[in-house]
């Protein structure tokens, strides 16, 4: 059983910074793919980014240039650093992993950004 527990999240000001972490327990291997998606009050889940094991990586078109994925496979963990942060980036940020078949997720850590 995989699970997945985020910290980092908080109140920040527009474009300020946080850094996201998130810690994975349990089999994963090193070539699936984990990341993070965000849902705001009102709106769908959407995919912020992600990456496949220790490399090719992919963003949504609203974070590009601002946000940055990494993962550290031998600790299991994976981290967004945001930079640039906007009101619009205000959400519940959720750790992903996809482990063929099933897709897991953590409780979510709020970010903010607000004046």
């Amino acid at each position: 059983q995989v699970q997945l527990v985020e910290s980092g999240g908080g109140l920040v000001q527009p474009g300020g910074s946080l850094r996201l972490s998130c810690a994975a327990s349990g089999r994963i291997h090193s070539s699936s793919t984990m990341g993070w998606y965000r849902q705001a009050p009102g709106k769908e889940r959407e995919l912020v980014a992600s990456i496949i094991g220790g490399g090719s990586t992919n963003y949504a078109d609203s974070v590009q240039g601002r946000f940055t994925v990494s993962r550290d496979i031998a600790k299991n963990t994976v981290s967004l650093q945001m930079n640039s942060l906007k009101p619009e980036d205000t959400a519940l940020y959720y750790c992903h992993a996809y482990i063929f078949p099933l897709h897991y997720w953590g409780k979510g850590t709020l970010v903010t950004v607000s004046s």
